[in-house]
């Protein structure tokens, strides 16, 4: 080999031959990641802000259901008032009389009476008994548990066949590297035998020309190769929702991948992705907490039943104050809430009928898919 071929094979290589830090633009230090094709889809189910939002949004499902649990439990409620008031004695209901001459005891006109200081303290127990709106309410809070359950297993899902196709896209980009270097090792080499031939008589220059034309192609299409490489590691840098620049080790290639040597009938294939897909589930899990939510909101028509108990002490001074009490079952029926009540109805029937839309519409996409 001549010292010119020499120069061309080196600068060929040297066009690939950036360090693997430089290549995926990790820090240097950064431990690189090792990465299957499995490990980046866990990874990425684990990882990803979309699992991770949808993780968060079922921990509110499961607050809300102990919010509503608190309907059957008592409230209890203490307090202390000390207070300074006058009051007018025109303003009560009844006269106030002497019994032997029956001459009013204050002014018919009214006259300030007091100040008057009172000190009261005492607590407050109430309990309801019956209330089905509560209950339809508890059952409508476990349903959007359920559903922000089925939307985590969706986005999980999604973010694991993300991360897998940028898996195998990172793959193919380290192979078209590997590709291209290869033609451009062997466009140098043809290059310098082209011109060994012009320079030994047997050649002629349009194959010069033609053989410098072909290694400058194979220098572009490496230089393109690596830009589809750095974007390739870049998407799959984000998919796993790791720091932009860390380095990424694939452990496997495109040859080690398995691969399918048959399909599924197309009614089997539809069939399977009806049942399995995780977006399918999440919209059915939606309407049923939809629906119970419509029960929910029903539910307030009918009456509650309550226990409620008040204990404490009065008086005018703390050195001598009087128990008093106040306990009771109060049954409370709603009667006429300016049709508030029926707006909410309708409101939550055009949001099952949305959800319905979306569930079919969801159904032909898998089909689509598939």
């Amino acid at each position: 080999m001549t010292l010119h071929r020499v120069r061309l094979a080196a600068t060929a290589a040297l066009l690939v031959s950036a360090p693997a830090g430089a290549q995926s633009g990790a820090p240097s230090g950064t431990q690189p990641v090792v990465l299957t094709l499995g490990g980046a889809a866990r990874w990425a189910a684990e990882k990803n802000a979309g699992p991770a939002a949808a993780r968060e949004r079922v921990a509110q499902a499961d607050a809300r259901v102990r919010q509503q649990r608190a309907s059957f439990m008592p409230t209890l409620t203490a307090s202390a008032l000390d207070h300074e008031n006058n009051l007018n004695s025109a303003t009560f209901p009844f006269s106030f009389n002497d019994p032997t001459t029956g001459v009013a005891l204050f002014d018919p006109n009214g006259e300030v009476l007091g100040p008057v200081k009172n000190w009261d303290m005492r607590g407050n127990l109430r309990q309801d008994v019956v209330d089905l709106s509560a209950f339809a309410k508890l059952r409508a809070a476990h349903a959007g548990v359920t559903a922000s359950e089925a939307q985590a297993a969706a986005a999980a899902q999604q973010a694991a066949g993300a991360a897998a196709v940028a898996y195998v896209r990172a793959v193919r980009a380290d192979a078209q590297i590997t590709a291209r270097l290869a033609d451009s090792t062997l466009a140098a080499e043809l290059l310098g035998i082209a011109r060994d031939q012009l320079a030994a008589g047997v050649g002629v220059v349009l194959d010069v020309t033609r053989a410098q034309a072909q290694l400058s192609l194979t220098h572009s299409q490496l230089i393109a190769a690596r830009a589809e490489r750095d974007r390739a590691r870049i998407d799959l840098t984000r998919t796993l929702n790791l720091p932009v620049g860390t380095a990424i080790v694939l452990a496997d290639s495109l040859g080690a991948l398995p691969s399918e040597t048959g399909a599924p009938a197309e009614d089997a294939a539809v069939a399977q992705a009806e049942r399995s897909r995780a977006d399918l589930r999440a919209a059915a899990e939606q309407a049923a907490a939809a629906e119970r939510q419509l029960d929910a909101v029903r539910a307030e028509r009918y009456p509650a039943l309550s226990l409620f108990a008040d204990q404490g002490v009065n008086g005018k001074n703390v050195d001598h104050l009087l128990n008093t009490y106040n306990w009771g079952i109060a049954l409370s029926v709603p009667v006429f809430d300016g049709f508030r009540r029926e707006g909410r109805i309708d409101e939550q029937r055009a949001a099952l009928r949305e959800l319905d839309v979306r569930r079919r519409d969801l159904s032909e996409q898998a089909a689509a898919d598939v």
